[in-house]
């Protein structure tokens, strides 16, 4: 009996309690003090009376949005829609709304944000409870004048080429975004990538200024010259955007196409008989000469080549040619471009690929033998591979076909060079090298294979 009486009273006293409370403190309005100051202002950048602080407090969690309304009816959003934990906020307001455009008003791209014109506003704060869905408004009053700015507009957009293959071969490897800024703005360029991942791209550093007005040019290889692997195939959005010291955004997009972009990669790897390259001698012979004119026979590719000794190799001059073999392997996963003259082409001292109507070609991998006293730097050079080894690809842009090693694939590289007189410095060394042309001849294979040569008449 008593125990029931002891919860009687605790029960009481709780409802007691409950009712107290609601008296002291009814329940919240889900705004609070929601307020603009000053509630006048001129948006002109001028750094006087620019922005407005708007400040408020939720009670409990909501989703709110913003508005303006004008004289005309017109509504305008700075928010719209967003969700909020119960708390105190305030943020500054200078002007801008989400894009709009003047009836019958022709613009390039998308306005994202614009200032308002010049009038008063009757301001709307709206929120919805978050759990049950009730509505509270404050609302009031801003004037705004002096806000007549123009937009940071976009007049020329353009991507050329808008398919590329960044890999280095000297084909469509770049490609130019072209910008035309009305009015002076901050701009930047970017592709959108998987999950909207912005992939940034720098402006020429010969061009404008940043935030000039005018033409901006911004070129684009995929980040392949710098050492990067592009982004992977595919179809982007390339973006650009501007933004005036108002904080008004335009924005322009177009589509970018990536395709066979990758960072290429290949090495001369080591022979079989346990050597890099492989040098020896064989009998000159008049069926091997060649020119522009005259085509001549192919060197069969050594096989067994037997002399391997770290050792000087003797060569008769005129009576006999250094000939050589190696192996290169494409290990990246973009093919590699090449041109000729192919395997089994034999040079005289004094011919280079020119004179043999292979002129050099910017991207293209060749092979390339070097000696002490060559006047240039790998004056003879050999395409990676023959037709069996190489698949061709027209490019319609240029009209040309093109020969590509396989990205995984290995290639036997070989060739000769016959001597024709002597230099000063006897014996001398010649070596191999793989040639990235205007890229590179990388350090692991700028000096492969050295072998000591003397040349005897």
């Amino acid at each position: 009996m008593r125990a029931v009486l002891l919860l009687a009273v605790l029960a009481g006293a709780a409802v007691v309690l409950l009712v107290g409370q609601a008296l002291v403190r009814p329940d919240q309005a889900l705004i609070g003090d929601a307020s603009f100051a000053p509630t006048r202002i001129s948006p002109n950048a001028d750094g006087k009376d620019d922005v407005s602080l708007f400040a408020y407090n939720l009670s409990r969690n909501a989703r709110v949005s913003l508005q303006f309304e004008a004289a005309d009816g017109s509504l305008y959003f700075f928010r719209k829609d967003e969700p909020r934990a119960h708390g105190e906020y305030s943020v500054a307001f200078g002007g801008v709304v989400d894009g709009w455009v003047w009836p019958g008003e022709a613009l390039t791209g998308e306005v994202l944000r614009r200032l308002l014109p010049d009038g008063d506003y009757t301001w709307r704060l709206i929120a919805t409870d978050s759990d049950s869905g009730a509505r509270d408004e404050q609302s009031g009053v801003l004037t705004i004048e002096d806000a007549d700015s123009p937009l940071p507009v976009i007049s020329t957009f353009s991507v050329w080429p808008d398919v590329f293959t960044p890999n280095q071969d000297g084909i469509s490897d770049r490609t130019e975004i072209n910008v035309y800024l009305e009015k002076g703005a901050q701009l930047q360029v970017w592709l959108l990538g998987e999950d909207e991942q912005r992939i940034y791209v720098a402006p020429r550093k010969e061009g404008r200024k940043p935030g000039e007005p005018g033409r901006h040019i911004f070129d684009y290889e995929g980040g392949v010259d710098l050492g990067a692997d592009p982004p992977p195939d595919g179809v982007y959005d390339v973006v650009a955007r501007s933004v005036d010291d108002e904080g008004q955004v335009v924005e322009q997009r177009a589509q970018l196409t990536i395709r066979n972009g990758g960072k290429p990669l290949a090495e001369i790897v080591p022979q079989s008989i346990g050597v890099d390259v492989a040098f020896a001698m064989q009998p000159w012979d008049y069926r091997f000469l060649t020119s522009v004119a005259r085509p001549g026979a192919l060197l069969d590719l050594p096989a067994n080549v037997q002399d391997n000794r770290l050792t000087a190799l003797t060569l008769q001059v005129r009576e006999e040619m250094l000939v050589f073999r190696l192996t290169v392997e494409n290990y990246s996963e973009v093919p590699l471009r090449t041109t000729g003259p192919p395997p089994g082409t034999v040079y005289q001292q004094d011919q280079r690929a020119a004179t043999l109507n292979a002129f050099d070609e910017s991207g293209a991998w060749r092979v390339g033998i070097d000696c002490t006293t060559a006047e240039t730097d790998y004056p003879w050079r050999w395409a990676l591979g023959t037709d069996n080894d190489l698949y061709e690809e027209f490019d319609p842009d240029s009209g040309n076909t093109y020969s590509y090693l396989p990205p995984g694939e290995q290639v036997v590289v070989w060739g000769g060079i016959r001597f024709n007189h002597i230099e000063d410095r006897n014996p001398q060394n010649c070596w191999a090298g793989l040639i990235h042309e205007d890229v590179e001849v990388s350090i692991r294979n700028r000096n492969v294979g050295s072998r000591e040569i003397e040349l005897v008449e």
